[in-house]
């Protein structure tokens, strides 16, 4: 994929630069103040957004007695913030001058971002509002082949850890920060992989592939190594991006390009093993919130046996 997309690269006409003039020094209170309103990012967020309310309160209105729960819609609208928030706030204003910076962007996306749109379940909410014609659409791409073969769970597992692997020691890196178009295209693979990542374990959404719950356990397990290694090669490696080496003689603060980029790979590795603590957690949550509920309909069920056998006559 990597060596694809650096041919592509490679024939187009000469880029247009994917940053402005390098952020002042960081300071109170105008770094709060340092956004960067990119309409391109704005008006999808926006649109996504008065989408989603547009469908819960379709669905709100078709079945009144089973709205749409109200924190999934919050799930879904916080992943949208904190898009906005990598790529338009002062995180996307210092992301070209320091790395762990742009560390941090991508962090949002990948870890919090892709998992919170998961749990709104929007394919879900997608199938309560839509006609039936509509829906059965729907329902063939879901079930189609490519959807069952991109959300294959060992596929997903290793496309996730490809692109991060990929983007961070190749050439490719360098080149996202001078060039616009090829600095979009690493949002949409890194929050594109994180969205095929997550799905199998967030669950909330129709999927071929229905992990149990033991099995997600293990697969967020497997992915905190391949973390933690890429987050520890990027601190033992030497400056591996000219673009933030060269970022540091056009400023007169912040750490070193080595510095920094082992800032960058420390929040990698610390970051986002935390998170996936944070996530296996959740996982054993809703197991044991499931075995409750299992539990539950047994002894119910088992009560009402009993209720039935002792009012028969003669018992």
């Amino acid at each position: 994929m990597a060596a694809a997309v650096a041919g592509i690269a490679a024939s187009l006409p000469p880029p247009v630069l994917a940053h402005g003039p390098p952020a002042p020094a960081p300071s109170f209170p105008g770094l709060l103040l340092a956004w960067r309103l990119e309409p391109l990012v704005l008006v999808p967020i926006v649109i996504a957004a008065a989408g989603w309310v547009w469908l819960t309160r379709a669905v709100a209105g078709r079945h009144p007695a089973h709205p749409p729960p109200a924190w999934r819609t919050a799930a879904f609208l916080g992943g949208l913030g904190v898009i906005g928030i990598a790529l338009t706030s002062p995180i996307e204003a210092y992301e070209g001058g320091l790395f762990s910076v742009h560390m941090l962007q991508h962090m949002l996306l990948e870890l919090v971002a892709a998992p919170l749109l998961l749990l709104g379940a929007p394919a879900t909410l997608a199938l309560r509002a839509a006609s039936p014609s509509v829906r059965r659409g729907l329902l063939a791409i879901l079930h189609s082949r490519a959807v069952a073969v991109l959300s294959f769970p060992l596929l997903a597992w290793l496309l996730f850890a490809a692109v991060n692997w990929g983007w961070h020691f190749s050439t490719l890196y360098d080149q996202a920060l001078a060039n616009a178009w090829l600095h979009d295209l690493q949002h949409i693979t890194f929050l594109g992989a994180a969205l095929l990542f997550w799905w199998p374990v967030v669950g909330a959404d129709p999927a071929r592939w229905r992990l149990a719950y033991p099995v997600r356990l293990f697969y967020l397990f497997l992915a905190m190594p391949q973390n933690s290694f890429l987050g520890v090669a990027l601190m033992s490696a030497p400056v591996l991006y000219p673009h933030y080496a060269a970022q540091a003689h056009l400023r007169d603060w912040g750490p070193t390009p080595l510095v920094d980029q082992g800032i960058g790979g420390m929040l990698m590795w610390v970051g986002g093993d935390v998170v996936f603590l944070l996530a296996m957690g959740l996982v054993v949550a809703a197991w044991v919130r499931q075995e409750d509920r299992r539990s539950a309909r047994l002894d119910a069920r088992l009560d009402a046996d009993a209720a039935g056998q002792a009012a028969r006559p003669g018992t």
